[in-house]
């Protein structure tokens, strides 16, 4: 069974959870469903490394507010990790277990939805930010980007309907892949998520790959042990681009240029 979870004083993740939980009986600080559970914790999502201390569950996804500095308007989803310095949460150099087919399922409905949220844009983000440290599948959904979105019921109930769908229905599998190159919002791969065969693992963004050494991608593959596929934004490697081509190359993962 999967746990949903939402921070008290998160406004978007709040008002998700608020609304799911209607639905679900409460028992002491869970609310208890016949497919999932629900948990809404006192601490920042992104510092929640410690909640297999209290909950123990097959997978964590977190509902949560975006923000970004150029304030567009974005719907959101991705896994954790930090590929240097833990500096929002998790542990420096460590990446999460990827929740790849929630992912591809809930960005997938969420698009054919998109009429509903005609302002925003629909995107994954490259791994980033806590926790990191969780032994089974983390996923973050979020709500950008300002006070306004955050605060917006209707908004939040609308994509809130969408994570009750997706997280009562039977899971469908794909073939994963680990993403390497590109933006913080990569494009080619948000573009193989809605339209591919292919579920997505951790996604390396192009400013992270100096990062990746011998020890870290051995970390990651350990993490992503579904994946078959190497997803490679071909322009997008910079020049980290022999580096990332030849440690591919020593695993079994099968390279895809995009």
């Amino acid at each position: 069974m999967q746990l949903l979870i939402a921070y008290q004083s998160d406004p978007a993740g709040f008002n998700m959870a608020s609304f799911i939980s209607k639905q679900m009986k409460k028992e002491d600080e869970v609310y208890s469903g016949d497919d999932f559970d629900l948990v809404v914790i006192p601490t920042p999502a992104i510092s929640a490394d410690w909640l297999e201390e209290k909950y123990q569950y097959d997978g964590y996804v977190f509902l949560s507010k975006h923000a970004s500095e150029s304030g567009t308007l974005a719907l959101t989803c991705h896994s954790t990790g930090n590929f240097g310095d833990a500096l929002f949460g998790g542990s420096p150099r460590q990446v999460s277990i990827p929740h790849p087919h929630l992912q591809k399922s809930y960005m997938k409905h969420l698009w054919d939805k998109r009429n509903v949220f005609s302002k925003f844009e629909i995107t994954i983000e490259a791994t980033h930010h806590g926790p990191t440290a969780l032994s089974k599948p983390t996923l973050f959904i979020e709500i950008g980007t300002t006070e306004k979105e955050w605060n917006d019921r209707e908004l939040c109930e609308n994509v809130a309907k969408i994570v009750l769908n997706e997280m009562s229905m039977p899971q469908k599998k794909y073939d994963v892949a680990i993403c390497f190159g590109g933006t913080h919002y990569p494009e080619k791969f948000t573009k193989e998520l809605l339209e591919g065969d292919l579920a997505l693992g951790t996604v390396i963004p192009k400013h992270a790959l100096g990062n990746i050494d011998e020890n870290l991608f051995e970390h990651i593959l350990s993490r992503n042990n579904e994946a078959k596929f190497a997803l490679i934004d071909w322009s997008g490697l910079g020049n980290n681009k022999q580096k990332v081509i030849d440690m591919i190359k020593s695993t079994d993962l099968e390279m895809i240029k995009i």
